[in-house]
């Protein structure tokens, strides 16, 4: 579905569902600030507001011979637990709302991690599809050249995100290199070819993190009936580099992958199919669609097929008001960045399907992206069992201290309230919150102790 059919699409309760996904950010943060009753009302309004949103306007000419404008964009949310760190899309709808909301999710995201960095992220307007690679190279340096000192190894550090790779990150750091020499400038971006400082097992690592985080809430109890992923049935909702590593993650652990979707449908057999094969057959035809004994679903069906993992691994705005009810999922782990809205959320909790939330589900490519910048800093090169090994510790961390902060909140409701009601706030009853809330909670609370103990500055 189109950002454009999405914005159409009726949300729950009344009206329609606000689909901006800056605004859906800013809700999800309003929301779990209530459950914070001492923060400062004027420290909440900066904590919500990205730090610097950078807009440059830039032509390129095209290997045809034509000159073409493209629009990009740089936000940097937050830097108090250090510098901005975040990815880099190309994509036909990347919007200025996006790249804000974006940003605020990567700062959440590395605070859960307790990974030092704040929260930025950029994009570019383009349509990769439609532009050879030397096009791509020249729009990339460009937009670098454009940025100038706006990024770097200690302040702002970019990473691959939806359209870009590895070779988008060398072009990157090439870039930058030529601008700055004399220096180790490898740490300006994370997410590079091994063999110029990039990481080992980087590029598995959202994926890989997510099937921590799912094999150690799954063990917490989370899902009952369920303690692990072995044996369970996974619809993965966007066959890319993310959700293909996914699918065959989780089937070396046991799991049975029942469907898969890309950009132009998906496949679905209850009795199984085999990830590797399903990528080697996306590879020859660039879908997934048409693969040998399955049955043809769209991505709308897709979410709605029964099964005890669902992991959306696309775009924003995919569960909603308006299709939440039919999802039939016991758990969903977000491998995407944004796939569930508010309005999702509440009736997903309300039916009692847990959601592991992006800005834990899916961290592990920027946990593996900070290592990597601790290993180019350090002139270094760890192993990969080295590199999953730290990785899983974090992940599992994060994901006992989100379930505990989500049992910690509920169970301390009423004293919640008093406390709201004594700092002259709405006292209004507290709901039990969801994963997502309890995320965010431990996420603000971890930024704002930072900048308090820092202080204001001057």
């Amino acid at each position: 579905m189109s950002k454009a059919k999405q914005s159409e699409a009726t949300g729950a309760g009344n009206g329609r569902e606000d689909l901006n996904p800056f605004h859906i950010a800013q809700q999800q943060f309003d929301h779990a600030a209530r459950y914070i009753p001492d923060l400062k009302a004027g420290l909440v309004e900066w904590l919500k507001r990205p730090n610097r949103m950078i807009t440059v306007e830039f032509p390129i000419e095209t290997e045809e011979g034509e000159v073409k404008n493209f629009v990009g964009y740089r936000c940097v949310h937050n830097l108090a637990r250090g510098p901005g760190k975040g990815g880099i899309r190309y994509h036909p709808d990347v919007t200025a709302d996006e790249v804000r909301a974006l940003a605020s999710w990567m700062t959440w995201k590395c605070a859960v991690l307790d990974v030092p960095f704040g929260g930025a992220k950029g994009g570019i307007i383009c349509n990769p599809k439609k532009r050879t690679k030397e096009d791509l190279r020249k729009i990339t340096r460009r937009f670098v050249s454009e940025l100038g000192d706006a990024i770097g190894p200690h302040t702002d550090i970019p990473a691959p995100d939806v359209n870009t790779n590895a070779e988008t990150m060398a072009w990157i750091y090439d870039t930058y290199d030529m601008m700055h020499k004399g220096r180790n400038n490898l740490g300006v971006v994370t997410g590079k070819p091994v063999n110029m400082g990039g990481s080992l097992g980087r590029n598995e690592a959202t994926s890989r993190g997510c099937l921590y985080c799912t094999q150690q809430a799954l063990a917490m109890g989370l899902v009952e009936g369920l303690d692990s992923v072995k044996g369970a049935t996974v619809v993965v909702q966007g066959y890319g580099n993310a959700g293909a590593i996914a699918a065959q993650l989780y089937a070396e652990q046991g799991a049975k992958i029942i469907a898969v979707s890309d950009s132009r449908g998906g496949i679905h057999n209850p009795d199984g199919l085999d990830p590797d094969k399903v990528l080697d057959h996306k590879k020859k035809t660039s879908s997934v669609v048409g693969y040998p004994g399955t049955k043809e679903v769209s991505n709308e069906e897709l979410l709605t097929i029964p099964c005890d993992i669902l992991v959306p691994a696309a775009l924003e705005n995919v569960i909603r008001g308006d299709n939440a009810a039919e999802v039939q999922a016991k758990v969903i782990a977000e491998a995407a960045n944004g796939p569930t809205t508010p309005a999702a959320d509440a009736i997903l909790f309300e039916r009692g399907i847990q959601v592991l939330p992006d800005i834990l589900a899916n961290a592990g490519g920027v946990t593996v992206s900070y290592f990597e910048w601790v290993q180019n800093n350090e002139n270094e090169q760890w192993e990969e069992d080295e590199v999953n090994g730290k990785m899983k510790a974090k992940m599992i961390k994060a994901t006992e201290a989100v379930i505990e902060k989500q049992k910690e909140i509920n169970a301390s409701l009423k004293a919640l309230e008093a406390r709201r009601h004594e700092r002259g706030r709405d006292g209004s009853p507290l709901a039990p919150v969801d994963l997502r809330t309890a995320a965010y909670v431990l996420a603000i609370a971890r930024v704002a102790d930072v900048t308090l103990e820092r202080g204001i500055w001057p």
